[in-house]
């Protein structure tokens, strides 16, 4: 098998690995993590729907969770294949990797770029009281809620998703 299906392969079963470990630990440790911001919300003087109103959970909702685990199965299967040789998967990666590009790479920015995206949504409110929030004391004491390997984990997890996209892509072009 050629070495640039085995690395394109590699790539993907890395990414793959993420969307299997970063949905359980949330999974379990959200409810934590959103205890934790709630208590961060009233420390700052605020009501505690505040969160709820601007969109802003560290819990993982079933479909999240859901649709993670999928898309960590499709890339399993993906990695699987291109490791076997298979010119399915070769396809089937031509198909998927722009999307993941695309819609994992737009998902994790938000992840990655956590503290921006909040201090915009409460920039964005309609409330004058929450464009007051501190937002990095917020994903501070969020984080506090997870285990402290998760946050370079979803770090590493940006660069295969686009990145590695398009070196996927361009390994199975060869």
């Amino acid at each position: 098998m050629p070495l640039a299906a085995t690395l394109a392969a590699a790539l993907q079963l890395l990414l793959a690995a993420t969307f299997f470990v970063i949905p359980v630990v949330v999974w379990f440790r959200g409810g934590g993590a959103q205890d934790a911001a709630e208590a961060e919300i009233q420390r700052q003087g605020h009501a505690p729907g505040v969160l709820a109103r601007h969109g802003i959970a560290f819990r993982e909702k079933p479909w999240e969770f859901a649709l993670a685990l999928t898309i960590g199965v499709i890339l399993t299967a993906l990695g699987a294949l291109n490791l076997a040789g298979s010119p399915t998967g070769r396809l089937l990666s031509w198909i998927v990797e722009p999307m993941v590009f695309l819609g994992v790479g737009f998902i994790t920015a938000g992840q990655v770029f956590a503290t921006a995206y909040t201090r915009a949504a409460f920039a964005r409110s309609a409330e004058p009281a929450a464009r007051t929030i501190d937002a990095r004391a917020l994903i501070a004491a969020a984080d506090s809620g997870f285990p402290a390997w998760l946050r370079p984990l979803v770090l590493i997890r940006f660069p295969l998703a686009t990145l590695g996209s398009v070196l996927v892509m361009a390994l199975l072009a060869f």
